[in-house]
């Protein structure tokens, strides 16, 4: 009888520790300083795409960009009857200058784009940033996922639309 319990009992053990790990590993891996650029202005966080770019750093650049847009177009629209000449003016901006770079080589690789913008939702949810109004936030996540989902669906016409200007598809 006792090596009956000891069997029960390492079994038992066995399914406490195994109860007590995740189901799914959490693979996601942030870029260098994600901890503390959640809390960052989002122009901070969009201008750390620009050095990564012209370091060859592509994917790193690509996050930053879309989490610094994430954040901005946040607080862009939580403050809509803001001045036009202010944030406004500075993120489209940034947007132009930016975005023909880093959407030129993230749109390359659509399955990659996505994982990106997944990684910066999770970035999102767990770095917040507790200025922004979170119903609007909530409203501008959706925009992103929604992006995600758009491009995921026209995957094949991008592609397209890509070798057809003689552009890279990875």
């Amino acid at each position: 009888m006792p090596c009956r319990f000891t069997a029960l009992g390492r079994v038992a053990a066995a399914l406490v520790v195994l109860s007590s790990a995740p189901c799914v590993a959490d693979e996601t891996r942030f870029p260098p300083g994600a901890e503390t650029a959640g809390q960052a202005p989002p122009s901070e966080i969009m201008l750390r795409a620009a050095p990564l770019m012209q370091a060859g750093k592509r994917d790193e650049a690509t996050f930053w960009f879309y989490a610094g847009q994430l954040r901005w177009r946040s607080r862009l629209n939580a403050h809509s009857h803001q001045d036009p000449t202010g944030e406004p003016t500075l993120f489209s901006a940034l947007f132009e200058t930016l975005g023909p770079s880093v959407n030129g080589w993230a749109f390359g690789d659509i399955p990659a784009l996505q994982r990106t913008i997944d990684a910066v939702l999770l970035w999102d949810q767990r770095y917040p940033d507790p200025s922004l109004d979170p119903a609007v936030h909530t409203q501008t996540r959706a925009g992103l996922t929604g992006l995600r989902d758009q491009i995921g669906r026209e995957a094949a016409s991008i592609r397209a639309e890509r070798a057809s200007r003689g552009l890279e598809n990875r």
